[in-house]
Parts: C-alpha cells; sequence; structure tokens
C-alpha cells in the first residue's frame, strides 16, 4: 500500500463517487438550512416570534434522527446499499424542489416540512454512510477512509453556512438559493450512481415498521455489541454532546466576550472546522494506516487541555466601543489564544473521533453493522438534545458564564472518557504502545 493511500483513495471508484455524494448530501443540508435560519431572521416579515421559529428548525432537523435511524439500520441490512443511496439521493432531489417552491412561496409551513423531510433523508443515509466503507475499503485504508469523511463532512458543513450566507445577501435570494439546491442534489444523485454495488447484509431481515419499538431495540443491540464497541458508542456520542456545546454558543462568545461582529462567528467556526478537517487527515499517519484506538485517549486528552485554555483565555480581550470585525480580532494579541483552543479542538476532536467510528466499523459484523450505526445516530442524536439542556441548567438555572461552561464540560470530559478508558483497559494499553513506537522514544517491550 502506497504511503499516500487517503490521496490513492480520493482517485478510487470504489472511494470517490461515495466520497462526493456524501459530501454533496451534507453541503445541501446546511445551505438549505442555514437559508431557512437567514430567511426567517432577516426576510420573512410575517415571521412574528423569530427566535420560536429557528429554534423550531433546529428540532425538526434533529427529530427524525430519534424517530428514522432505526428504519435506516434496517434498510441498510436489507437492500444492497449501493441501491439504498441512490434512492436516497433521488429523494433529496423531490425534497429540494418541494422546498424550493416553498422559498419562492415564503410559505414558512411548507419550508418546515422540508426540513424535517431533509433530517428524515439524512436520518435514512446516516446508517448506509458509516456501514458501507468497510465492504468498499481494505482494512489498512478504513482509517483514513473514515478521515476524509470527517473532514469533508466538516468543510460542508461550514462551506454550506458560508455559501448559504452569500445567497441570502442578494435581493434575488429565492431563486438563487432554489437554482443551487437543486442543482446540488442533481449532481450529488449523479455521484452516488458511480458507487459500486456491494453485497447486503442481511437480505431476509423481516422490517419492523413500529419505529419506537426497533429504536430500542436497535440501541439494545448497539449496546450488546462486545463491550470496546459499545463504549465506543457512547464516547462517539459524548463527542456530539461536546460538539453542540460549543457550537451552539459560539455565536454569543463571538458577539459577547470577543465583542466580534458576524464575520467574526464565521471565523471562529472556520478554524473549528479546519481543524477538524488537520485531527482527521492526521489520524491516517499517526495511526499507521490501522485502527489505532490509542489514539483516543490522546484526543481525550487534547480536548480537555483546549477546552480548559478556551474556559482561562476567553475574558481576556479588552473592552471596545463598537464590534470589531474579523480583522481587527487578530490585532488583539489575547484573540489568538482563543483561535489556537479553538483550533485544538477541533484537532483533537478529529484524532477523537476518526479511530471510535473506525472501531465500531471494524468489529461488528457485517449483518448488523448498518444497525449499530443507527444505534450510535439515535445516541448522538440523544445526547445532543441533552447537551442543550444542560448549557440551558447551566447558564439559566446556575447562573455560570459561557466561559465556565466551557470548563465545566472540560472537566466532564476527564470523567466520561476516563469511565471509557477504565472501563475499556485496551484504550489505555493501545496509547501506551502508540506512544513507545514514536520516533526517539524506547521499543515496547
Amino acid at each position: 500500500m502506497s504511503q499516500h493511500s487517503q490521496i490513492r483513495l480520493l482517485r478510487s471508484r470504489r472511494f470517490l463517487p461515495f466520497f462526493v455524494t456524501q459530501l454533496l448530501g451534507a453541503f445541501n443540508d446546511n445551505v438549505f438550512k442555514q437559508a431557512l435560519v437567514l430567511a426567517i431572521l432577516f426576510r420573512f416579515s410575517a415571521a412574528t416570534d423569530k427566535s420560536l421559529l429557528v429554534n423550531l428548525c433546529a428540532m425538526l432537523f434533529i427529530l427524525p434522527f430519534f424517530l428514522f435511524s432505526s428504519l435506516g439500520g434496517q434498510f441498510g441490512e436489507k437492500y444492497e446499499k449501493a441501491w439504498l443511496i441512490r434512492r436516497i439521493k433521488f429523494a433529496e432531489i423531490l425534497i429540494m424542489l418541494v422546498g424550493a417552491v416553498g422559498l419562492l412561496l415564503g410559505n414558512i409551513p411548507l419550508l418546515l416540512v422540508v426540513l424535517f423531510c431533509m433530517g428524515t433523508q439524512s436520518a435514512l443515509f446516516g446508517p448506509v454512510k458509516y456501514s458501507i466503507l468497510p465492504q468498499q475499503l481494505h482494512d489498512d485504508e478504513l482509517i483514513g477512509g473514515n478521515a476524509l469523511v470527517e473532514m469533508g463532512t466538516f468543510l460542508a458543513i461550514l462551506g454550506g453556512t458560508l455559501v448559504a450566507g452569500v445567497l441570502m445577501g442578494h435581493d434575488q435570494y429565492a431563486a438563487l438559493v432554489s437554482c443551487s439546491v437543486i442543482a446540488i442534489a442533481l449532481v450529488g444523485y449523479l455521484a452516488s450512481r458511480g458507487i459500486p454495488a456491494t453485497a447486503a447484509g442481511l437480505p431476509r431481515l423481516p422490517l419492523d415498521w413500529n419505529l419506537l419499538r426497533q429504536s430500542w431495540h436497535i440501541i439494545r443491540l448497539g449496546l450488546a455489541q462486545e463491550r470496546a464497541v459499545s463504549r465506543a458508542m457512547i464516547g462517539n456520542s459524548w463527542f456530539w454532546f461536546l460538539g453542540a456545546v460549543y457550537l451552539t454558543q459560539i455565536p454569543a462568545l463571538s458577539k459577547d466576550l470577543l465583542q466580534g461582529d458576524e464575520g467574526v462567528v464565521t471565523l471562529i467556526l472556520a478554524i473549528f472546522s479546519i481543524g477538524i478537517a488537520l485531527g482527521s487527515m492526521l489520524c491516517e499517519r499517526l495511526s499507521g494506516r490501522r485502527v489505532e484506538i490509542g489514539l483516543v485517549p490522546l484526543g481525550a486528552l487534547g480536548l480537555t487541555a483546549f477546552g480548559v485554555l478556551l474556559w482561562w483565555q476567553s475574558g481576556g480581550l479588552p473592552a471596545v466601543a463598537e464590534s470589531r470585525d474579523w480583522l481587527a480580532l487578530l490585532d488583539e494579541p489575547a484573540a489568538w489564544w482563543v483561535l489556537l483552543a479553538v483550533l485544538g479542538l477541533g484537532a483533537f476532536g478529529g484524532l477523537y473521533i476518526v479511530p471510535l467510528y473506525a472501531l465500531i466499523q471494524a468489529r461488528t459484523v457485517r449483518h448488523e453493522r448498518s444497525r449499530v450505526v443507527a444505534a450510535n445516530n439515535i445516541l448522538n442524536a440523544l445526547f445532543m438534545v441533552i447537551s442543550a439542556l444542560f448549557a440551558i441548567l447551566v447558564l439559566t438555572v446556575a447562573g455560570l458564564s459561557i466561559p465556565q461552561l466551557f470548563l465545566a464540560v472540560s472537566l466532564l470530559n476527564v470523567l466520561v472518557t476516563g469511565w471509557i478508558f477504565y472501563s475499556v483497559p485496551e484504550f489505555a494499553v493501545r496509547f501506551r504502545l502508540w506512544l513507545l513506537r514514536q520516533p526517539g522514544l524506547p521499543p515496547a517491550r
């Protein structure tokens, strides 16, 4: 295997069509979702309770992951995955056509329905997205493939958010956004047609349409896997808890503590996304192109260290009479510590999450893999909702500040990941062996 296996994957038909398909899906989701939020805030004069509608958007997008991930897991086991992906992507085209009608008419109820349908489509795609990789890639490509997927996903989220902001700045925003999301959906569907066929995991699986019963069954199936897999699922969901806390507070951090404008919010989001991409891409090099779970404790240590740094430095900027733009922020020496902390959170988050995904894929049998990934998606959504409740409790009920919230989740990270590593000593053992294999250190005994 070449030393540049990640680059080779991007030239491989086994990976490139799938990579483009999932990247464009995440990009399109965020173009439409962010455009809808901005339209509610700045364009739709008929929207009276804007704050309620914005929070309703967030709920309507995450709710399908509770409701339909179990169905996506069943579909991923029963049907051939490339065939299933093409049908899900074709549904995206239909959903975006309806969304375009909603934007052109300025019909908020219709747009909220479309947003819910988008969340449903993403919930059905998620289990297939991660369970197809072990069937398409060799064992020594699994880390690299997951790293590219994570990098692409976070850069697509950032890119979609930025593009939505640019499109919404035009007078003909409705037509521009409508044409864009339909075109992106079409290109994504065409890319999906190049994904090679794979064998169905469990073609005789009977479908259970009782979503609540099947969701509970799938969660039990996931948590009943070997302990390393079940704890990896919890560790994965904990990362989304942390990510949701930080990403949700970035606008308030930028406005209230850094005294920045919208450009500062974009800068911090960009740095966080770039950090995730860098950490994800480093995983293959640091792991030696194998599933190296010894990187997970390294990622956890970095998440705590840079979370504490963010708490320490968030309030260190001098007050100004007017909001800073991003260039003015860069003139402040104290701001560079904040940006370093955000970059470090992203980078070590990538080192933390990629090996966990690869572990779940590698150690789950093929005929259960889609359902286990679906269980992980349900847990992710649950942890993200809990993170919102936790932030409300800390900031509103307890009356703590945003930096103190960052300190709290950083200390909680020590407890949660410490429990995971205590429960599965293999993480700590592999971390020690990984350290001993590094240049300049004595070999492992």
